[in-house]
């Protein structure tokens, strides 16, 4: 066979090549990008197929069909590739369409011309019959539009490299592998088609369609080519929810995603990409420490940051990345947040201290039930007792045990009177409901059950509340530590005396205060107070402090579970403050500056 037969032999093989891809591509056409492929290869095929008719052909009118022919692909086929890469990219996503008919024009141009040639000589001026070699039959001139085409073509096939090359250093290995497939596929047709300018007059750029060929069918077969773009792969990468940072064989972070910048904000601080992770990451030395750890095997740890006032938590894994022969190429280190989880397991903590508090604190009421009540009334019974035995004694000694039974009878009702409220605020079970409360409107509810008491002595009550301030508290428990508090106030202060209640947010608390002007607490008592005993033996029986005591037990363990506490600052003869913390927010102050000394209880 002569070289002729040879030439179309191969050009006819790689039209046969053109069309396979064609086959294996519409499969996938509801895609884009193989949509786009599949028109590129019949332009190729037509390219191709037409030319080795050109090589066979023996006459001038045969040679210029086999122009025809190959001119139904040669003006497109380097624009349909650059219409591939832009869509193989992502790029131009907002005006793509109107990109894609102006790249046309020209192409469109060039094949009109060429099928009107005869007319207008643009594309070729003039053939000439080749006598010296047998390829190619006629040797053509170049008219304008020829020259016009050629140099459209290659600043076509530029622009396409060029999108290529950013892409490339941000994309993962596998996707690398597409992309020098695809450039590969568009290079050597270009490199064969240049040998024109070193005076080559055989057209070899239809045989780089062979090479192309074969380089998209190992595409397609080894690297999956068009399977998943990497504008797929891309978009799947910046959406994930975990944060993700591809780092190469020599320790470079070489892609992150946006999950990733949120957690490290240090990723956004390198100029270019590949850059040493030792560098980027100089901020993090723990996390460095784990990567260095994990060496090239997989690796789980935790890592927590601070945002701003709140600590995140993460779960982060180190995997390493191989190719098809297990050969090492790098690792990915991803960050799973886990914030709200550790927040839940805060707050179940939480919730399982309160509910330990609450069940102690239902176990120091039976204590106080066994001392507190029984014993009283046990004294009834011997008062009751002893008045039945003294009947004939004087009316004197009568009154003094008629005042004693009044005594404990009143100091009993007291004590049962502060059991029943409490029960009554739980309807018979240990609760917890904490809700906002504007603090100045429970205040005044207070203030208000306490006034009828207060009137009866002259004491005046006022308040010194925020309107904007807000607690977070359990209503019924909030109620009754301010109707104890507000007792003891009104107990021990003398007729025509004063309370107030102010409040104010301290370091993220609510802290209430209710001042009284009565008689303080003298040292011994104050003593007794700051027990932790839920109860506690008065020292005579004119002393009823016990009552009180149990009342700011209540309150104290009300406190507790709210994450609070009690105190108070106290000045025998002049008064008494005590204070107490919630959680709340807004402003305010304490009208009260003059608590020098605390005790707590």
């Amino acid at each position: 066979m002569d070289i002729k037969q040879w030439m179309s032999i191969l050009l006819f093989i790689a039209t046969a090549i053109m069309l396979f891809i064609s086959w294996v591509s519409y499969r996938k056409r509801h895609l884009p990008v193989v949509r786009t492929m599949i028109v590129l290869m019949l332009a190729a095929a037509f390219y191709a197929f037409g030319y080795a008719l050109e090589v066979l052909s023996r006459n001038l009118n045969e040679f210029k069909l086999s122009l025809q022919i190959e001119y139904l692909g040669i003006p497109f086929v380097s624009t349909l590739w650059l219409i591939l890469v832009i869509q193989f990219t992502g790029a131009a996503a907002g005006y793509r369409k109107r990109l894609t008919v102006a790249l046309m024009i020209v192409p469109a141009c060039v094949f009109g011309f060429h099928l009107t040639n005869d007319w207008h000589h643009l594309v070729y001026e003039r053939y000439i019959l080749n006598t010296d070699t047998p390829v190619p039959l006629y040797t053509t001139v170049k008219g304008i539009w020829y020259k016009v085409h050629m140099l459209y073509n290659y600043s076509v096939m530029l622009c396409g490299l060029l999108l290529f090359i950013p892409m490339y250093l941000r994309s993962l290995p596998a996707t690398r592998k597409q992309i020098v497939v695809l450039a590969l596929g568009a290079a050597a047709p270009m490199l064969l088609n240049a040998v024109f300018f070193f005076g080559v007059a055989v057209d070899l750029t239809p045989f780089g369609f062979v090479l192309s060929g074969i380089a998209y069918v190992w595409g397609i077969y080894r690297f999956n080519l068009l399977r998943l773009m990497p504008l797929a792969q891309a978009k799947i990468f910046d959406t994930i929810r975990d944060g993700v940072i591809v780092i190469d064989g020599e320790d470079r972070i070489v892609n992150f995603n946006r999950s990733a910048l949120s957690v490290l904000s240090g990723l956004g601080g390198a100029s270019r990409y590949p850059e040493h992770a030792e560098k980027v990451l100089a901020g993090y030395p723990e996390l460095l420490a784990n990567l260095r750890d994990a060496g090239s095997g997989e690796s789980r740890f935790p890592f927590r940051r601070l945002d701003g006032e709140r600590l995140r938590h993460y779960h982060c894994s180190v995997t390493p990345i191989q190719d098809s022969d297990e050969m090492p190429l790098g690792k990915i280190l991803m960050f799973n947040e886990i914030t709200e989880l550790k927040e839940n397991e805060s707050r179940l903590r939480e919730k399982t201290r309160q509910l330990a508090e609450l069940n102690a604190f239902k176990d120091k009421l039976f204590t106080v039930v066994a001392h507190d009540i029984r014993d009283p009334i046990a004294l009834l019974v011997s008062l009751t007792e002893l008045l039945g035995e003294e009947r004939a004694a004087v009316d004197r000694e009568h009154d003094e045990l008629f005042l004693e039974l009044k005594e404990q009878v009143r100091s009993t009702f007291q004590l049962v009177e502060h059991l029943l409220d409490w029960y009554r605020s739980q309807k018979g079970q240990v609760q917890f409901r904490p809700m906002s409360w504007n603090l100045q409107q429970v205040v005044r509810q207070a203030l208000s059950l306490a006034r009828a008491k207060a009137d009866m002595k002259r004491i005046a009550m006022t308040e010194s509340v925020g309107e904007q301030l807000v607690v977070q508290a359990d209503k019924e428990m909030l109620d009754l530590i301010l109707r104890n508090l507000l007792a003891n106030a009104i107990k021990y202060t003398g007729i025509g005396g004063a309370i107030e209640i102010g409040a104010a947010l301290e370091n993220g608390a609510v802290v209430v205060a209710v001042r009284d002007n009565g008689t303080g607490i003298d040292p011994h008592v104050s003593e007794q107070l700051q027990m932790e005993q839920p109860f506690f033996k008065p020292s005579s029986s004119e002393d009823d402090s016990a009552n009180a005591r149990f009342g700011l037990v209540l309150a104290r363990e009300f406190l507790r579970i709210h994450g609070g506490r009690l105190w108070f600052h106290s000045v025998p003869g002049k008064g008494t403050t005590f204070y107490f913390s919630l959680t709340g927010a807004a402003g305010g102050r304490i009208p009260f500056t003059d608590a020098r000394e605390e005790a707590s209880l």
